[in-house]
């Protein structure tokens, strides 16, 4: 081709990662007044997860007193927490009044 000269560009890309599912992340915080059939049931409803993962969960924030059931990009967190909070009490349990906490955070 003549006529059209290209110069050498020599250019350093950077790419920035991300943590992994995105920048936000739902926590589940243990309490007293919802069974394991209760966290369960809800994070297989919530979130998705099949039995085998939901029940690592409920596992988890037992013995660690809370658990990250979702990461990901804003909208999608704050959804996921939504259910959650919003998800009712415990028909197992008569001190149950009312869903789990959860908290929407940033990674």
């Amino acid at each position: 081709m003549s006529g059209i000269f290209l110069p050498d560009i020599e250019e350093e890309t950077k790419i920035q990662e991300k943590p992994p599912g995105g920048p936000w992340k739902v926590v589940l915080w243990d309490d007293n007044e919802h069974t394991y059939d209760y966290v369960i049931e809800m994070l297989m409803d919530v979130c998705s997860m099949d039995a085998e993962t939901a029940f690592y969960h409920a596992l988890e924030v037992d013995v660690e007193k809370k658990t990250i059931v979702f990461t990901g990009e804003f909208e999608h967190a704050e959804h996921i927490h939504d259910r959650i909070i919003n998800y009712g009490p415990d028909p197992r349990m008569k001190e149950s009044k009312g869903s789990m906490t959860a908290t929407l955070e940033q990674n």
